[in-house]
């Protein structure tokens, strides 16, 4: 059986180069990473190279994703890819975080923001604040949220809304229920 299995996104080489941009790094910086040269890395930015499941996994650890937000699950039709996602079509993103699920809700990276599904599953949290150089505004679907926003408490449930600009953040969810949020993140990060 051959490593070398063909990618699942129609738009793998722009989401690496907005995920690779998006952390501040420079082809030669995330290409030496790699160790790989910088014209093997544009090619494959530009869709001209293949990609074996080895290379996707290296490039995943280096941008800090999960391998398995660079396989769609299930094939957008012609007339929707880079337009629609449908529910089953989402890619897991985020970290592997316990208790939390993230699916992309946008077509792809490429785009100055994305939107995310998170599920936050009750008892899960973070207590370590977390700060990205991004804005993010939350809307709560369902459920209750414990948040801290460089150092003040809120709890959001459904319906409220938040925002983060850059400020040290932390979450959790205490609660009996999941907590479901939509994420619109400036640049995106996964």
């Amino acid at each position: 059986m051959t490593n070398q299995q063909p990618v699942l996104t129609g738009s793998l080489g722009a989401d690496l180069r907005a995920l690779r941009k998006a952390r501040g790094l420079t082809l030669s910086e995330l290409s030496e990473t790699l160790g790989r040269s910088v014209g093997w890395l544009s090619q494959v930015e530009r869709d001209l190279s293949d990609l074996s499941v080895s290379d996707l996994r290296e490039i995943a650890v280096a941008l800090d994703v999960p391998v398995s937000m660079f396989f769609s699950h299930a094939p957008a039709p012609a007339g929707e890819a880079g337009y629609i996602v449908r529910a089953r079509a989402r890619r897991p993103i985020g970290t592997s975080q316990a208790g939390l699920v993230e699916e992309l809700l946008s077509p792809d990276l490429t785009d100055d923001f994305e939107m995310v599904h998170s599920t936050f599953k009750p008892g899960c949290a973070i207590t370590r604040p977390v700060s990205r150089p991004t804005q993010e505004v939350g809307y709560v679907v369902s459920g209750q949220l414990d948040l801290t926003i460089g150092g003040q408490g809120f709890t959001v449930g459904e319906g409220d809304s938040f925002r983060i600009r850059g400020e040290p953040f932390c979450y959790a969810n205490p609660y009996a229920q999941p907590a479901v949020v939509i994420w619109v993140i400036a640049p995106p990060v996964y």
